[in-house]
């Protein structure tokens, strides 16, 4: 086994990586970039490397530094995590050359699952099922348009060189696949540094099921049964569970040979997953499956194959890179109970899952124990950057059937608390508590399918939620032992009355607070709230209101506050008059960027007639594209942008002069 490793990643990954090190008695070498030098994964190792600009392209995509780094390190093996740098056979191969153990598979494996196309003609040649597509050397879009039309619609493009849901786009009709092209092919350039797409039929109602397969360097190779991660947004995994729900021992014995026949294909050794995609269009039982690719890594989601098998995955990838054998043959790999994994993002579900950044201000989840596990990159008080991926973290449950799983995670979210950034909390439970989902009617159009549910906009103003923030505002918690740190609101031959105004989602709202003897009269639009007690810590506040005992967590930082309660999430804006910028108008027409990023194109000029609705330039931030569109009908003013362009969080990119009326 080594003695020392360097972890060649960020994040929750890098912090999984060094706790299994360090339970193995592993020395572990961290890497940071500019914006990553406080990060939790440089706290939590035993020594760490600057290696760069906060851009991925400056750092964690930097080969030759990462390499230097493990040899001035003394490391004698990297592990790549996930994303970045873990399925490069170039790197791969470097490490092999500077004598440096790769842990991961070799970069032969690499290249040979590393372009999609390649990778089905490699599966179709081994007995492997492959989903009917166009994987040519014509990448014109003429003949590519010429397949598109072959295969029919609707049908997916995808990045050759692709992953996590980058470089994918569903067309329903060929009046949008030249657009759909030239997206695809822009940000599979930006994010893989190949433009090459392929091209498959999309079936309508499918369920993504991927087997978890493992070999060594002596010709071994088994599977840790599968993963179902059909609940996908723009085709990334938003919840993984295992097993997969419905599941026959048949079909899943079938799905498991063919992963491992895969496997052996390529004389795979280390972590892979098999990814296939299968047709449920008429039910789950005896239902055809198809190979969509191989993840040459370990996943994100591999802490529910964890969970189900009581087997640590990293610890495994250690021993064979070592030159271990696997640790277990097929027969001997257990299987008990399910687990479901969900994905917390710094995102807004209301505004079209706008991904968010800053800094966290507040972060408290369940104690782990054996039916929770949380994998974080992040505490209290560290940062969101705008230069990777938004995920907080990963919430993790087990119970010894899908029912009990269930219930464990809507505790565990309903247990959870993020503030100081809107996160998608609230829209993971309604998921985990949707009717379709409890009774397992998945597959991957599944979000789509139950968009309205899903992400329905909160309430205009939740009166408890306006009570809790105003008591929390009114009434800071006790810090001494001094009387005159209490707020109660006492006046000689007079009651105290004050307003406060708060704002939910652009609407205003007033909070009338009455101090009476026994406590506070709140009125809110007409309705009264009679508070007799309560008592608030700065998270947790305990009130009875209106004769009704309430529990709930109020987060509060400067003006804002994010509240927690009844499985909801509100965030409020305290409204103070005068130091709120009301003279700072931009007026109607301009367009503020919704976050910092950089013009990855520009469809507009000055002078330009445009409507509501038309596309002006697209925004790339958060590994994301976002298309900027005109709010009116009217002319294009004030642009200075060019493709290529950075932009600040909160500047203009361009303003539109309304269309006089007639």
């Amino acid at each position: 086994m080594f003695t020392k490793i360097l972890v060649a990643n960020r994040g929750e990954i890098a912090c999984r990586v060094i706790r299994t090190a360090r339970r193995n008695a592993i020395t572990t070498v961290a890497v940071y970039s500019d914006a990553d030098r406080n990060a939790l994964h440089v706290r939590r190792a035993d020594e760490a490397r600057h290696i760069g600009g906060a851009a991925a392209s400056d750092s964690y995509l930097c080969g030759d530094i990462l390499l230097e780094a493990a040899k001035k390190s003394g490391a004698e093996a990297i592990h790549p995590g996930y994303g970045f740098l873990s399925e490069n056979a170039d790197f791969a191969a470097a490490c092999a050359e500077a004598g440096i153990i790769f842990i991961g598979p070799s970069a032969g494996c690499i290249r040979a699952m590393g372009l999609k196309g390649r990778a089905k003609d490699i599966m179709q040649q081994a007995g492997v099922p492959v989903v009917p597509g166009y994987q040519g050397a014509d990448q014109t879009p003429k003949e590519l348009s010429r397949q598109a039309e072959k295969i029919g619609y609707p049908l997916l493009i995808k990045a050759v060189a692709g992953g996590g849901g980058k470089g994918m786009r569903l067309v329903a009709a060929a009046a949008d696949f030249r657009s759909s092209l030239a997206s695809c092919k822009r940000e599979a350039t930006a994010s893989f540094g190949n433009a090459d797409i392929l091209l498959e039929k999309y079936l309508t109602r499918a369920r993504h099921i991927e087997i978890q397969v493992f070999g060594d360097n002596y010709g071994n190779a088994v599977h840790l049964y599968e993963r179902d991660c059909s609940v996908q947004r723009r085709h990334q995994k938003v919840v993984e569970e295992a097993p997969a729900p419905g599941l026959s021992d048949q079909m899943r014995a079938a799905m498991g040979r063919a992963a491992v026949a895969a496997a052996q294909a390529i004389g795979y050794s280390g972590a892979g997953t098999v990814e296939f995609i299968v047709d449920v269009a008429h039910g789950l039982d005896k239902a055809p499956f198809y190979f969509m690719e191989m993840n040459t890594r370990l996943q994100v989601e591999h802490p529910v194959t964890e969970m189900i098998t009581e087997l640590d995955l990293v610890e495994w990838q250690l021993r064979v890179a070592a030159g271990e054998k696997l640790p277990l043959s097929q027969d001997e790999i257990p299987l008990h109970g399910h687990a479901i994994e969900v994905r917390l993002y710094a995102e807004d579900p209301e505004n079209n899952f706008m991904p968010q950044s800053g800094r966290i201000s507040h972060f408290s989840a369940p104690a782990p124990d054996r039916h929770f596990r949380l994998e974080t990159g992040v505490e209290t008080g560290d940062e969101v950057s705008i230069h990777y991926d938004p995920m907080i973290a990963k919430l993790i449950v087990w119970d010894r059937d899908r029912d009990g799983a269930l219930r464990q995670m809507a505790n565990a979210l309903a247990s959870t608390a993020v503030a100081g950034l809107r996160c998608n909390l609230a829209f993971l439970g309604r998921i985990i508590r949707h009717p379709a989902f409890a009774h397992a009617d998945l597959d991957t159009g599944f979000i789509d399918r139950f968009g309205g549910d899903l992400t329905a906009v909160s309430p205009p103003a939740d009166n408890i939620m306006l009570v809790l923030a105003a008591l929390a505002e009114l009434e800071p918690s006790r810090t001494g032992s001094d009387p005159w740190d209490f707020c109660h609101g006492w006046r000689l031959n007079m009651r105290l009355k004050t307003t406060l105004v708060f704002i939910i989602r652009d609407q205003q709202h007033e909070v009338v607070a009455t101090y009476v003897d026994n406590g506070l009269r709140l009125a809110i639009d007409g309705q009264a709230f009679a508070v007799e007690e309560f008592r608030y810590d700065g998270v947790r506040i305990d009130l009875a209101v209106n004769g009704t005992r309430i529990t709930a967590k109020v987060i509060k930082d400067g003006q804002d506050f994010t509240i927690f309660h009844d499985r909801a999430v509100a965030y409020l804006h305290h409204y103070l008059p005068g130091a709120e910028g009301e003279g700072e108008t931009t007026g109607s027409g301009i367009i503020i960027t919704p976050m910092p990023g950089k013009v990855s194109a520009v469809m507009v000029q000055n002078g330009d007639e445009v409507t509501a609705g038309t596309p002006l330039m697209i925004l790339e931030a958060m590994k994301m594209e976002h298309t900027i569109k005109a709010g009116l009908d009217g002319t294009v003013a004030d642009l200075s942008l060019n493709a290529g362009d950075q932009v600040d969080d909160g500047a203009t990119l361009v303003r539109i002069i309304a269309t006089e009326d007639p």
